[in-house]
């Protein structure tokens, strides 16, 4: 079984950084891609960001292109999300998620890590 736990999170200001980890372990076959979600208060889940495994190929929301960057270290089973220049609009519970492909609707999620942008 696929297990995924994100760290990372936290309080921060307008226009800082965070990075988010996201700890993988029981891939299958079937699991070719990682990424993130988010959810705001009173919105729907966003996705955001999603790596190809075998390929490090990337995918941004418009939301977060130029600002976020994902990243995954295949040794270590483990993948990343650098946040910079982090807006009030940022707020939210971030998912790391497992999938078949970047555009297929997740199969595993984490249990989710709060990042709060606050002065």
């Amino acid at each position: 079984q696929v297990q995924l736990v994100e760290s990372g999170g936290g309080l921060v200001q307008p226009g800082g950084s965070l990075r988010l980890s996201c700890a993988a372990s029981g891939l299958t076959l079937d699991h070719y891609a990682e990424g993130w979600y988010r959810q705001a208060p009173g919105k729907e889940r966003e996705g955001i960001s999603c790596i190809s495994i075998s390929d490090g190929s990337t995918y941004y929301a418009d939301s977060v292109k130029g600002r976020f960057t994902i990243s995954r270290d295949n040794a270590k089973n483990t993948m990343y999300l650098q946040m910079n220049s982090l807006k009030p609009e940022d707020t939210a519970v971030y998912y790391c998620v497992g999938l078949a492909k970047c555009d297929q609707v997740p199969d595993y999620w984490g249990q989710g890590t709060q990042v709060t942008v606050s002065s």
